[in-house]
């Protein structure tokens, strides 16, 4: 009897540790790409190191998920940038449809070579954005590219990297979740 309760003990220890690494794979999944800039993820920084007089154009893609009737365009569709230099971008979405609705922003950086060097300071992405019906919103990202990609021999050709944003609708299951009551 012992053995058949030491095994459903196992078993149930394995059960919830494959449920715990579950929940933990995707924010442990994004941490390691920050850190690698694998699959061109970018890094996250406060500051930048200031340029070294090396150039790179930086171009601007915009994606809109399925079942997201908004407009989302960058202001200006690249921009030639001193790498090292704090930059800064601006873009624009706006709710085409006749009700309030919520989405959120993945990114990513190609070629993928540069996703490590590729730092934001500040970014619009993963945070939630609700707008009003024919709302429009500016939204800016703060980045710089770290000079460190003229000494990598597999990043050192690169002269244009593409920041490529898509939208996505969140599930209005979960935003009137999260959503406190009207105060009485």
């Amino acid at each position: 009897m012992k053995r058949i309760h030491r095994t459903a003990l196992l078993a149930a220890i394995g059960v919830c540790g494959m449920t715990g690494l579950g929940f933990a794979s995707a924010p442990l999944y994004r941490m390691f790409c920050e850190a690698t800039g694998l699959d061109g993820t970018t890094n996250r920084g406060v500051a930048a190191p200031g340029g070294v007089g090396s150039k790179v154009t930086v171009a601007f893609d915009t994606n809109v998920g399925k079942g997201l009737d908004w407009k989302f365009v960058p202001e200006r569709e690249q921009e030639t940038i001193d790498i090292g230099a704090r930059d800064m971008a601006f873009f624009t979405a706006t709710n085409r449809s006749a009700k309030p609705v919520t989405g959120t922003a993945t990114f990513n950086v190609t070629p993928a070579q540069a996703g490590k060097y590729f730092t934001k300071i500040e970014c619009f992405c993963f945070t939630e954005q609700t707008l009003k019906p024919g709302e429009t919103v500016r939204m800016p990202v703060i980045f710089f590219v770290d000079p460190n990609i003229v000494d990598d021999p597999d990043a050192r050709g690169i002269d244009t990297i593409t920041l490529s944003y898509t939208f996505y609708p969140v599930d209005p299951a979960k935003v009137a979740s999260r959503t406190p009551p009207p105060a009485s």
